[in-house]
């Protein structure tokens, strides 16, 4: 069996789906604040040193169900598992936020495409010499279809 606990939730202007960018990098200027749940407060620190955030989210309005989709901009649904689809069996969210302060239990950050009381999952320091794979290609290069 497998248990996710959340630690947290995004405080967010953004209601609803329509109203969120399609990559929270794509409005870069829209602060958001992490809270994190008391009980999980000793797990913060103050970030120093840290630029950029990964936040694991469980995009808990998404449809669970669908096994394919449409992407923006794209003629035809695709597999989820070569998306970024927020509709997937699992539906765990995966962004990166750049720091802008951190206040006691509540972190706020710019670069995320979260809906408003989206649960956070986990958080882990983005660090670039590890997370970053220049070489790494996409579908977009290929120039078909698919995002």
């Amino acid at each position: 069996m497998i248990e996710i606990y959340p630690i947290g939730v995004v405080r967010s202007p953004y209601k609803n789906r329509e109203d969120a960018p399609r990559q929270g990098r794509n409005k870069e200027d829209e602060e958001m604040v992490i809270e994190i749940f008391k009980e999980y407060e000793e797990g913060l620190g103050d970030f120093s040193g840290i630029s950029h955030l990964i936040v694991l989210l469980w995009f808990d309005r998404a449809d669970r169900k669908r096994i394919s989709d449409k992407p923006p901009g794209s003629i035809n649904k695709r597999p989820v598992f070569t998306i970024r689809s927020p509709n997937r069996p699992n539906p765990i969210g995966f962004d990166i936020g750049k720091i802008v302060k951190v206040s006691k239990r509540e972190i706020t950050v710019l670069g995320l495409d979260a809906l408003d009381g989206t649960p956070v999952v986990d958080i882990k320091p983005y660090v670039p010499s590890i997370d970053c794979i220049p070489e790494a290609t996409d579908i977009r290069e290929k120039k078909q279809d698919y995002f």
